[in-house]
């Protein structure tokens, strides 16, 4: 019964594709139950949905949503641009499963020109389009202060929250306020300023907003000289105290060049689960917009399709006319009387680079507030990440790294540290002194210390851990598998962090034959695996000079008379180093190692020093 119904269906669907016209449009995969899964757009309608069907898909989610695909329904546009404003539009409304969800920030502030009879300006969380005309928002929150600010000492609006009306002033219903007597409103509410000369206050405000100050100061310089001329220099004064607010407020902005006018620029970094993606809208060499968007990825997107997602949106919000956006990379997305350029060099190529360190800055916010409210998130993120990486069955919750200690052969130790969740656990950190080795043989001893660890907890039933990390490159890492695979006959994964001419690490390998694991060094994961290479050899460092410090005392307490093998393990035991020994109190001593003996050390360390100062 099943199989008719899934013939059925791939008959059904199969017409549909055949008979879909070849023009640009948006098309609606729909399941069983008539809930649309996932909306799309093409320049091709034909030959995009058929893509779908007509060949094997690698990636998993891609071949789930064909599965489920029942219905297609599509609309035909007349341009590519309409087909990405129309696809835009339909994801919002139905905000459909397999589609990638755009975090669009909704609680991030705007700016509000409200619909009055005397307009406010104000700082607002809540759009109501009928409220007003909104500018935003604004992803970072000092620049919108610094926009609010500037208007406020550019501009003596009113603040307040009063309904005023034409009738409402005619008739006398208001007093002027506080703000008055401070000089920050001139009273329109009684009448005191007029409406002309008030909302022409709001429309130089509208065009701040929208990063137009060139013509405004234009404006303001030129009345400045007007006023100078008439000698009216009271007034002069007045603007040029504006006129000066304005310049300042412009040199903060990010100019690039007065050359470039009315462009966008986008820019992308990619995670695994997300992208993020950065617009800047610059007018007259300033940037007067930056705002930078999150997408939660459902099907694998490819970076591309993400970016083209990004336009669609980013232009349909802020409602951009640019003729020209700038993007890393070729986009397959063509709009009538506007051109893409891939800047390779100049303030273009700037540009696209301070667009990317946006992204990049917002990525790493947005992990550093989801790592704050929940650590362990964190760890686990950062252990999916490794897994990926390395292509594990498991997660590898359990990881284990040596390092071995000594100067030319002697003293020679190693050192175990156990990570646990991505923390160290410290309680199963192992110290061992080399038995078996003589002289410097890192591979040898590396081999006796792995042969000794996992013998052992093979033998107790011991859980064996998901990883081993090597504090060293290839030959680390085969002399390991030699005794955890071919003596041991363990099936432990094993990695290496290898180190570069400058003794620095810049690489993970993994597998046999070894092969470079491409991570950033940057990476809060490649900063994980480090840190375990850094408290391997923190560790192993310790136990090194602890050894090699004892060995000391012991030699030069063998000198002392009466002070034997016995003794001198008491005395390393308690005080560890001969400085300690030297400043000892006589009672500390004798406490040590009994009253004679302790007395005679006493004497023999001190008895110098006073007929020195008899002598003197």
């Amino acid at each position: 019964m099943q199989a008719a119904v899934n013939e059925e269906t791939q008959r059904h669907i199969k017409a549909i594709v055949d008979s879909l016209p070849e023009l640009p449009g948006c098309y609606q995969y729909l399941d069983d139950t008539g809930t649309i899964i996932y909306v799309g757009k093409a320049k091709n309608l034909k030959r995009r949905v058929g893509s779908y069907f007509h060949r094997e898909h690698d990636n998993l989610k891609t071949r789930i949503l064909v599965s489920r695909i029942c219905d297609i329904r599509y609309i035909i546009v007349k341009s590519e641009e309409d087909a990405l404003l129309l696809e835009n539009n339909l994801i919002k409304q139905w905000n459909p499963r397999y589609n990638i969800l755009l975090k669009d920030g909704k609680t991030y502030p705007s700016i509000c020109i409200t619909n009055e009879y005397l307009p406010r300006i104000i700082y607002t969380r809540k759009i109501d389009k009928r409220a007003g005309t909104y500018f935003g928002p604004y992803s970072h929150t000092p620049t919108l202060q610094a926009l609010l600010d500037l208007i406020k000492n550019l501009y003596p609006l009113r603040r307040c929250r009063e309904k005023i009306t034409a009738e409402s002033i005619q008739n006398g219903k208001h007093k002027v306020c506080l703000e008055y007597h401070m000089k920050n409103c001139k009273g329109p509410c009684t009448g005191l300023q007029s409406r002309q000369e008030y909302l022409a206050y709001i429309d130089e405000a509208r065009e701040i907003l929208k990063g137009n100050t060139a013509d405004i100061e234009k404006n303001l310089l030129s009345e400045m000289q007007a006023l100078a001329e008439e000698m009216r220099f009271e007034e002069a004064e007045a603007l040029k105290k504006r006129y000066i607010l304005l310049e300042n407020y412009r040199s903060r902005s990010e100019v690039v060049s007065n050359t470039l006018h009315n462009i966008d620029v986008f820019n992308i970094e990619n995670d695994k689960g997300a992208a993020y993606i950065n617009y800047l809208h610059v007018v007259n060499g300033s940037i007067n917009q930056a705002f930078t968007f999150e997408y939660t990825k459902r099907l694998d997107e490819t970076e591309e399709e993400l970016l083209i997602a990004g336009i669609g949106e980013m232009r349909a919000r802020y409602g951009s006319k640019s003729r020209e956006i700038i993007v890393p990379f070729h986009v397959e997305l063509s709009i009538e009387g506007i051109s893409f350029t891939v800047p390779q060099k100049g303030d273009k190529r700037k540009l696209l680079e301070l667009s990317k360190l946006n992204a990049m800055q917002y990525r790493k916010d947005r992990l550093n507030q989801k790592d704050k409210l929940n650590p362990e998130q964190k760890q686990v993120r950062l252990l999916k990440e490794l897994q990926e990486a390395l292509c594990m069955e498991s997660l590898p919750m359990h990881i284990e790294c040596f390092d071995n200690s000594n100067i030319s052969g002697q003293d020679a130790v190693a050192g175990c540290v156990v990570f646990r969740k991505a923390k160290p656990s410290k309680k199963e950190y192992r110290r061992y002194n080399i038995k078996t080795v003589t002289g410097s043989d890192d591979y040898a001893s590396m081999q006796e210390v792995v042969r000794r660890r996992y013998s052992r907890m093979t033998d107790e039933e011991t859980p064996l851990p998901d990883l081993i990390i090597t504090d060293g490159g290839r030959g680390q890492m085969e002399v390991v598998r030699r005794v955890v695979e071919d003596e041991l006959h363990l099936n432990i994964p094993i990695a290496g962090l290898a180190k570069d001419n400058r003794h620095r690490t810049n690489e993970l390998l993994f597998g046999f034959p070894p092969r470079t694991i491409g991570l950033r060094t940057d990476s809060q994961l490649f900063h994980l695996l480090t840190q375990i290479q850094d408290e391997v050899h923190r560790y192993a460092i310790a136990f090194h000079r602890e050894k090699r410090s004892k060995r000391q005392i012991a030699s030069e307490l063998k000198s002392i008379p009466g002070i034997g093998a016995k003794s001198r393990e008491l005395l390393v035991s308690r005080f560890r180093t001969m400085a300690r020994i030297r400043q000892a109190p006589l009672a500390d001593l004798t406490a040590c190692i009994g009253e004679k003996r302790g007395s005679e050390l006493f004497d023999h360390l001190h008895g110098s020093e006073e007929e020195t100062t008899v002598l003197q």
